[in-house]
C-alpha cells in the first residue's frame, strides 16, 4: 500500500450465500473432451451441517467469492502497520449479509449481499455515498462483521 497514513481502506462485499470453495474430483471416462478429471458429484460429507455436497465444499460467501479471500487482507493483512501496509493506513471491513428479496416486485433485492446484485443493496449504497461525501471508517460505526472473518484470518499463517 502506499505511504499515505491519512487514506482509509474498505473491503465491502455480501455474506450470508453458499459459495464454492473447492472440489472433490475423479478420474473421467477418456472419451470426454480428453480432459482427465471431472467432479465427483456423489461426494457428500455425510452429516446435515457437512460443506460438502455433491462434489462441492461450500462456505459462506457471495455466492462467487468466499468471505476468507473477500475480506482477509482489511481483516488481517493490511491492518495495523505490517510489510504489506508500513504506512499503516485504517482499515475497516463492512460486511452485508444477504436477504433474499421478499416479493418478485423488489428484482434483485434491496438487502442483498449477492455478488452482482450487492450494487443495488441500499445499505452499501449508503454508505459509498458516505464515504465519497467525506465520512470516515469511524463515522460509518466502524467495522461490520457478520462473518468469522477476524477467527479465520487468524488461522492464516502468512508472514506481516
Amino acid at each position: 500500500l502506499p505511504n499515505a497514513p491519512d487514506m482509509e481502506i474498505y473491503s465491502m462485499y455480501g455474506v450470508g450465500i453458499p459459495t464454492e470453495r473447492a472440489y472433490v474430483y475423479k478420474l473421467a471416462p477418456s472419451a470426454e473432451c480428453n480432459i482427465p478429471f471431472q467432479i465427483d458429484t456423489s461426494a457428500e460429507g455425510g452429516q446435515d451441517g457437512s460443506c460438502l455436497k455433491g462434489g462441492v465444499y461450500l462456505v459462506n460467501g457471495d455466492e462467487t467469492v468466499p468471505v476468507l479471500s473477500a475480506g482477509y487482507m482489511c481483516a488481517k493483512g493490511w491492518r495495523g502497520k505490517t510489510r504489506f501496509n508500513p504506512s499503516g493506513i485504517k482499515t475497516y471491513i463492512r460486511e452485508y449479509d444477504h436477504a433474499p428479496p421478499a416479493n418478485l416486485l423488489e428484482g434483485r433485492g434491496t438487502q442483498s449481499g449477492a455478488h452482482v446484485d450487492i450494487m443495488g443493496n441500499f445499505a452499501l449504497i449508503e454508505d459509498i455515498i458516505r464515504v465519497a461525501a467525506g465520512a470516515t471508517g469511524e463515522d460509518l460505526g466502524g467495522d461490520q462483521v457478520y462473518s468469522d472473518i477476524f477467527k479465520w484470518s487468524e488461522k492464516v499463517k502468512l508472514r506481516l
